[in-house]
């Protein structure tokens, strides 16, 4: 066992928090979607899991948009551009029927990851 080194805890932390957002956002930008009563652009989005996502999304507005972009060539999400009368156009994204589909599969699918991982960390967690 070696020294105790908080910076590559940190580093470990960081890597582990890359991995598991690589899927979630795409899951929760399907639910936002889902959600919505109207087809949304990409700031109103990130407001959105903001708002919900207790800040584990927030700052990562950036990323969302090749997230957004991936749904669409899946088929996942329609899209179209509007002009803007206070900055460039934008663009309106909403699920599409795929996209409704596969939110319930990856929901549950979540759903049970998550409640497995919390019965092992529970079953060996003091």
């Amino acid at each position: 066992m070696g020294d105790f080194d908080p910076t590559i805890t940190e580093q470990q932390l960081r890597k582990f928090q890359k991995e598991l957002s690589a899927g979630t956002v795409s899951l929760a930008l399907l639910a936002v979607l889902g959600a919505a009563t109207e087809p949304m652009y990409g700031y109103q989005i990130a407001k959105r899991l903001e708002r919900f996502g207790d800040g584990v999304l927030s700052g990562k507005q950036s990323a969302l948009y090749p997230v957004l972009r991936n749904l669409g060539a899946a088929g996942l999400l329609d899209s179209h551009v509007e002009p803007s009368m206070s900055g460039p156009p934008r663009r309106y994204y909403q699920l599409t029927a795929a996209g409704r589909a596969t939110l319930h599969e990856w929901s549950a699918a979540w759903r049970a990851t998550r409640d497995s991982v919390d019965a092992v960390l529970k079953g060996l967690m003091p």
